[in-house]
């Protein structure tokens, strides 16, 4: 097995909304379809398939599907799940942890498991900036009620 990198990908976001609505708008289908992936699928229960899809997503207008198992959810506290591109065996994982806090819930995303390779480092690379885009988009879908 190849060596992994020894660092993680760390987000950390505020959302002004309970962390039932936070929780809803990442880890279902219908909360990821409405802000960040056209027809995916989830079925978020330990060990449920995971297909992300992007249709012409961003400046660069990419189209993209990514695979995964969720491994832990609960709702509305932690939601942990691995995803791959094109092999299984580059699967990354992502942990959420949504902490209630007086202002509402802050999302704590870390992301682990690239390969010490050019490949995986470019890969980390982008979805650590990835992942900020995200969690800002969630942030501005929920707290202005525009979910499903």
């Amino acid at each position: 097995m190849p060596k992994l990198i020894d660092a993680e990908i760390k987000q950390t976001t505020l959302v002004r909304a309970d962390p039932e609505k936070v929780y809803d708008g990442i880890a279902s289908a219908a909360g990821l379809n409405t802000w960040f992936t056209h027809n995916s699928e989830l079925d978020p229960r330990p060990g449920g398939d995971i297909v992300f899809r992007w249709k012409d997503w961003g400046p660069d207008k990419y189209t993209l599907d990514s695979h995964g198992k969720v491994l832990e959810a609960k709702r509305p506290e932690k939601f942990v799940f691995q995803w791959y591109a094109d092999n299984p065996e580059y699967a990354t994982t992502i942990e959420m942890i949504f902490e209630k806090v007086p202002e509402g819930t802050v999302i704590r995303l870390r992301e682990y498991g690239y390969h010490d390779t050019p490949s995986g480092i470019k890969a980390m690379l982008e979805c650590a900036a990835g992942w900020g885009e995200a969690l800002t988009l969630l942030k501005y879908y929920v707290e202005h009620n525009l979910l499903y």
